[in-house]
């Protein structure tokens, strides 16, 4: 049994959320929980949101015993880019790309 949560179209740049996912990969969920809360990148506390949503998730939906959870899956996908428009000189415009994530974090029961 799994349950899930996921975060869709977050404004942070994929690259810069994979960094974070990454150190918390198949980890407890307390142990992760504190290694978000003191981790100084700004997708910290958004991967903190959404795991603490996929805990809520497994224990209402599933009635999963909390203290045996572990994270089974945690990835960032690119979600849509969004394209600006940055005046240059001569009349001319520079295209900012603002790239957005799509997070999803699974846990699992330890048996």
């Amino acid at each position: 049994m799994e349950s899930r949560a996921m975060a869709n179209t977050v404004r942070i740049a994929p690259r810069k959320a994979r960094l974070v996912i990454d150190l918390i990969k198949g980890l407890e969920i307390k142990e992760a929980q504190a290694i978000l809360k003191y981790t100084p990148k700004a997708a910290a506390p958004i991967i903190l949101k959404v795991l603490n949503s996929a805990v809520a998730n497994a224990d209402h939906n599933y009635n999963m015993n909390v203290n045996n959870l572990y994270i089974k899956e945690a990835f960032v996908n690119e979600g849509v880019r969004m394209k600006r428009m940055m005046p240059n000189s001569k009349g001319q415009g520079n295209i900012i790309v603002k790239k957005t994530s799509h997070i999803t974090i699974v846990v699992a029961e330890r048996v």
